[in-house]
């Protein structure tokens, strides 16, 4: 069995939340407390754990409250990449959890100078390698360590917005340190209309680098859920929330895959974009529809509406994945006339499926099956072929396009009797 993680951020990520949501899924806080003083610098901070509520969702808040008493030089200016690296080897942690700090502060550190023309090894950490820091990430690091994760998975992230007061002076969200972590491992991303920050240089650096795939949730039964509470209220639960579970699947099912099979159904993240149009011809409809399917829209379709003064109007209705929200947003904005569109985020869930092949005389034809699993049992609900390879055979052999589509679903039902 695999055993899986995935970090789903519907408000963003930090590594305070991280420790949240680790500890709330169980991993002991003194666990963490004791790893963490192999560091050396325990006098530098207290770690502290507690329930919250966010919009009346219970979390667990964890605090890295940083003791005055620590040294001036620290405090004012942070450390180097190479101090903080040898204060983590030199503590000895579990080899995994020492590698992934080591991995996620060299990520880090990587964006930093690349945003201030500088080495890796030149960059001062300020707030975000400072104490707090070190122990969000190497404790992130020991906790999934001590759940023994395999793969970690990741949900697109927010943006967020506005600014906020760093030690170079306010920067924009997202702050150019995440913005440059997002760049290197091409991390997908979408605004949820939430102008805070969102995403904090820590929490990208720890998604970034330890984050097998981002997107929707790997196949996985779910075994426990962890609920990491943020510092602010926000419109929605500021919460982080860490799903656990196991695959016995070395290869898990991905929202772009075409291969979905013998899964169980899961439940994404789907963006819905709705907008009404009575001004623009009918004629555009068509090139909209396929711009957006260009654009990697999961599907679009159209209605007749009444609109005011009793004017004949289209609704016009798009759904995405978070990561292409924006794209599809703005193709929406420029190929119409409308002044504004309507955004949500909603839960869908989506069958196991697999594509298969049935060659027919005319030609190889793709089958779309989906099946519903209660138990062991797997009932084949839905056999569909593909319209597009009816279609090219229908056209090559000017035939009648049903009589391809009647002929495919023959031979795919003949073949499932002879292997029963």
């Amino acid at each position: 069995m695999t055993k899986l993680a995935y970090l789903e951020c519907p408000t963003g990520i930090a590594g305070d939340m991280c420790l949240g949501a680790l500890v709330d899924v169980g991993v002991p806080l003194e666990y963490l407390i004791e790893q963490l003083k192999k560091l050396g610098i325990a006098q530098e901070y207290e770690l502290q754990a507690e329930p919250v509520h966010r919009n009346g969702q219970l979390a667990t808040k964890v605090h890295v409250k940083l003791q005055h008493h620590q040294n001036e030089h620290t405090h004012h200016h942070g450390r180097h990449l190479p101090e903080i690296e040898q204060i983590i080897t030199d503590a000895k942690l579990p080899s995994r959890a020492q590698k992934s700090s080591l991995e996620v502060f060299r990520q880090l550190a990587i964006a930093e100078g690349a945003v201030h023309g500088i080495a890796p090894e030149k960059v001062h950490f300020h707030e975000v390698g400072a104490v707090d820091a070190i122990v969000d990430i190497v404790g992130t690091c020991l906790g999934l360590d001590w759940l023994e994760i395999d793969k970690l998975y990741c949900s697109a992230l927010p943006t967020g917005g506005g600014t906020v007061k760093a030690a170079h002076g306010q920067l924009p969200v997202p702050v150019p340190a995440v913005l440059k972590l997002w760049q290197m491992r091409g991390c997908p991303v979408y605004s949820n209309g939430i102008e805070r920050e969102l995403v904090t240089p820590t929490g990208a650096a720890i998604a970034t680098t330890l984050a097998t795939d981002f997107g929707t949730p790997p196949a996985m039964t779910i075994h426990k859920i962890g609920l990491g509470a943020g510092s602010i209220d926000l419109p929605i639960p500021n919460i982080l929330r860490l799903w656990l579970g196991e695959s016995s699947q070395e290869s898990g099912v991905r929202d772009q895959g075409v291969n979905i099979s013998d899964l169980s159904s899961c439940v994404e993240t789907i963006a819905v974009l709705e907008t009404q149009i009575d001004d623009l011809s009918p004629q555009a409809i068509g090139y909209i529809f396929e711009a957006l399917f260009v654009a990697g829209a999961v599907d679009v379709f159209a209605q007749p509406i009444c609109m005011k003064k009793s004017r004949p109007g289209v609704l016009l209705s798009v759904l995405c994945h978070p990561q292409q929200l924006n794209t599809c947003e703005a193709i929406l904005f420029r190929e119409t006339t409308t002044l504004g569109i309507r955004r949500c985020l909603q839960q869908r869930t989506i069958l196991p499926r697999q594509i298969q092949t049935v060659d027919t005389k005319y030609g190889s034809v793709r089958i779309k099956v989906a099946w519903i699993e209660q138990g062991t049992q797997k009932e084949i609900v839905n056999v569909q072929p593909e319209y597009e390879d009816c279609a090219g055979l229908a056209k090559q052999h000017n035939i009648a396009w049903r009589e391809i589509h009647r002929m495919a679903l023959q031979i795919w039902y003949m073949q499932q009797d002879e292997h029963e």
